[in-house]
């Protein structure tokens, strides 16, 4: 198992409920051990909850080997052989890769401050930024997707200034469109926040400590503290050589089929190796005119809904098929915004409701005739009805690819 968070801890399970009772090794490039990753950049940077609140429970009677703090360095697949960056080498009979993603440093033009300069994807990173927030604002975000919103959100609950920077033209508008980015905005910007939509930072300044940056528009903001959310990685870059498919590339998940198992570079799915989680690249359950072949969906349902799934594929048993769709949760700003489905490969969206007193919210996303997602802030309980119908709309487009059914897409 290489990966020791959700997605391995998870994996790990479905394996011995499934009857495994052989050896069990958890790699893990971190010190310690699984923890809840959402609620880094919301309760543990207001303060509400400490990381040591994050870590999750491992069932009783895993009997598993912990490596921490090592990471892997390369695969050999046809001698079936691991090594670690300390240099173990160990010998596997069934491999899962669980390696996650990391953030995306800054590629953009100039140099960056030696201080100041944050991201956010593990718990030491959330204690750094708590610091900072804590010592006093302002903070430049630079990025509007989930991660920024989600950390502005708290900055301005710390009663932070913020200043957030995208190049989009709406919050969060790649994962759900511009008709809730616009809703998004006119929240954001009531709670205070000033946002720069459709630019880009051309330079930060300072050289030892962040003291602000220049934007495209030539504008200049000031900022004591910076959290670059670029989006993540996936940390697959030790498989390069390793002849399995990465999705764009080296730079991409690695690409698996419906159950799981990683594919071959020009091959179809190697036995004894699956992924999951944010390191995996999942086929696209409604490959419509225009839509890619692979998705990194990265959200947390995409580790927790297809352990059972891999560990099947993995020992070589009957696909459970009872996987859901995928789902994504984001609270920020009073507002909890839930969503399923696939809402990026839509065209069009569908306003079911929308009351900006009590910020509820209810949207439907489509393609041509198909629902591909549907997305709903304080209104959770809407999003049932929705899901069993995007659920239909995949086993269709299931069926009409194929007769077999045990190649139906997850329900």
């Amino acid at each position: 198992m290489v990966g020791a968070g959700l997605a391995g801890l998870r994996a790990s399970t479905a394996l011995r409920e499934r009857g495994f009772d052989g050896d069990l090794t958890l790699v893990g490039e971190e010190p310690h051990g699984p923890y809840d990753r959402p609620v880094l950049s919301k309760e543990v940077l207001t303060g509400d909850r400490s990381v040591t609140d994050t870590a999750l429970p491992v069932p009783p009677g895993l009997e598993a080997r912990w490596l921490l703090g090592r990471r892997a360095l390369a695969l050999d697949r046809t001698g079936r052989r691991l090594r670690l960056s300390d240099g173990t080498v160990l010998d596997y009979d069934g491999l899962v890769i669980a390696t996650g993603a990391t953030a995306r440093p800054w590629s953009g033009p100039g140099a960056v401050p030696e201080s100041g300069i944050h991201v956010l994807r593990g718990r030491g990173d959330a204690l750094e930024l708590r610091r900072a927030l804590v010592e006093g604002g302002p903070l430049l975000v630079v990025g509007s997707g989930f991660l920024g919103s989600e950390v502005a959100s708290a900055a301005r609950a710390l009663d932070v200034p913020v200043t957030l920077v995208g190049s989009a033209r709406h919050p969060m508008e790649r994962a759900v469109g511009p008709v809730v980015g616009s809703v998004l905005a006119g929240v954001q910007q009531a709670a205070g926040v000033d946002l720069r939509l459709g630019t880009t930072v051309t330079r930060f300044l300072g050289q030892r400590s962040i003291r602000g940056a220049v934007l495209s528009d030539g504008s200049r903001v000031g900022a004591r503290t910076v959290l670059l959310a670029l989006g993540a990685r996936p940390s697959t870059g030790w498989l390069r050589g390793s002849g399995l498919r990465l999705r764009e590339g080296a730079s991409g998940g690695v690409v698996r089929d419906r159950r799981g198992r990683a594919l071959a570079v020009g091959g179809g799915p190697v036995p004894d190796v699956v992924v999951l989680g944010d390191a995996s690249a999942a086929p696209n359950p409604l490959p419509l005119d225009g839509t890619p072949a692979h998705l990194d969906i990265g959200h947390w349902s995409e580790a927790v809904d297809h352990a059972d799934t891999v560990a099947a594929a993995l020992l070589g048993q009957e696909d459970p098929g009872d996987a859901p769709v995928p789902s994504f949760w984001s609270d920020q700003f009073g507002m909890r915004i839930r969503s399923v489905g696939l809402p990026q490969l839509g065209d069009l969206t569908r306003v079911h409701e929308h009351d900006p007193e009590r910020h509820r919210l209810e949207v439907s996303y489509h393609r041509g005739r198909r629902v591909v997602g549907a997305l709903t802030v304080n209104r959770t309980s809407r999003l049932a009805a929705h899901r069993e119908r995007i659920s239909r709309e995949w086993r269709r487009s299931a069926q009409a690819r194929s007769p077999d059914r045990a190649d139906l897409p997850p329900r």
